[in-house]
């Protein structure tokens, strides 16, 4: 009889806690009240009497199963992305393609409009390429225009009237800025697109003096003897009896590293007005600054005034706008410089665009290249290489 009553407590305090979880998944989802409803049905039949919830420790073991099926079901099925992956690859070596702008004119310097892919051959280190990409289209401009703040009375004076003319070269979609250098660059005006903030703030350069500018930093401060602050007018020897103290390369750096950061769906592009004249004590030399401007895709454009402009000596500023495929130009009145402004802002933002994928360049390595037309008589102007390390 003892054993009879054993077995039927044992029995009852079983059912009690069998009926527990079900309990508790009837205060979770009242929605599903037939799956609870016999279960208390059970207890009560029992006698027995049902302990909290939150003291019963089967009900997570009895909940888990229910959880871990959707993550079971998922896992049988792949990831619709994994199937993308070698596609993503092969359109990432697609897009590496060597951009190439070409500036093509007439015999009276007219820029030729109406030429066809077909019109056009690149080489790359004598090797004729396959031409991928071809396109006329317009770009918008991101200019740093680089004024030489070392100027001979009468030239300072003409470039300095000529200035205004600069905003009006600008179309509505470009972006300007402006560096002046002599023994240092000095930025002088901040990229803008607006051509009443470039007119404005062009008003307030008075070339030949230290500008405060509006770039911020130690390089707005203007040059500096025993920690005082030289005036306007007086000039700077920092370089014992050289009488060139200005880096012209050193300020074309500077112009760089502004442009790298802009869009590759912009034209960058260095418009540098200049005596010509450059000192030998440079912090970068021509072919660190070459690299640089090539491997960020900009195209020089010079302006060559003043002495060495009678001397036909700009050889410089020739260098700079050849092997960047810009172009260059000598202007000896005011007139000259309000024009060419307007005709370099055309001439970067027409320009042909070709590119082309390279064959196993190797990393580091300089290639040539050689852009050629079909159709006689015409002048072809176009980069003259680039680095195959560039990270584009």
């Amino acid at each position: 009889m003892k054993q009879l009553l054993a077995l039927a407590l044992v029995a009852g305090l079983a059912c009690t806690l069998g009926a527990a979880p079900r309990a508790r998944s009837q205060s979770q989802q009242p929605t599903q009240p037939p799956a609870t409803q016999p279960a208390q049905q059970q207890d009560q039949q029992s006698g027995g009497q049902q302990p909290p919830a939150q003291e019963t420790p089967p009900q997570q073991s009895t909940a888990a199963p229910q959880q871990a099926a959707p993550p079971a079901q998922q896992s049988n099925v792949p990831p619709p992305q994994a199937s993308n992956v070698p596609s993503a690859r092969v359109l990432r070596s697609r897009t590496e393609l060597v951009p190439v702008p070409v500036t093509v004119k007439n015999t009276h310097g007219e820029l030729v409009p109406d030429l066809t892919k077909d019109d056009f051959r690149v080489f790359e280190d004598g090797k004729e390429q396959n031409i991928a990409l071809f396109s006329t289209e317009a770009f918008p401009l991101s200019v740093v225009v680089v004024l030489d703040n070392d100027l001979t009375v009468k030239v300072r004076d003409q470039v300095q009237k000529s200035l205004d003319s600069i905003a009006g070269g600008l179309s509505q979609t470009d972006e300007a800025a402006v560096i002046l250098y002599d023994q240092f660059p000095q930025p002088a005006i901040d990229f803008t697109a607006d051509n009443d903030t470039m007119l404005t703030k062009l008003h307030r350069i008075r070339l030949g003096e230290s500008f405060p500018g509006d770039f911020g930093g130690p390089m707005d401060a203007g040059p500096m003897v025993n920690n005082q602050q030289i005036g306007p007018g007086v000039k700077v020897y920092g370089k014992g009896a050289e009488k060139v103290t200005k880096d012209l390369d050193d300020a074309m750096h500077a112009a760089a590293e502004l442009l790298r950061a802009r869009g590759r769906d912009r034209r960058k592009v260095i418009c540098l007005i200049s005596d010509g004249q450059n000192s030998h004590h440079n912090r970068w030399s021509y072919g660190e600054v070459l690299q640089l401007l090539l491997t960020t895709d900009i195209s020089v454009y010079t302006v060559t005034v003043g002495t060495l402009l009678l001397k036909h000596e700009p050889g410089r500023m020739t260098k700079y706008a050849n092997d960047t495929g810009g172009d260059s130009f000598f202007a000896s009145k005011q007139a000259d410089l309000e024009r060419l402004y307007s005709s370099i802002g055309e001439q970067a933002r027409n320009q042909y665009t070709l590119a082309y994928a390279p064959q196993n360049p190797g990393v580091g390595d300089y290639h040539t290249i050689e852009v050629r037309v079909e159709r006689p008589g015409l002048q072809v102007s176009s980069r003259q290489g680039y680095y195959a390390s560039a990270k584009r």
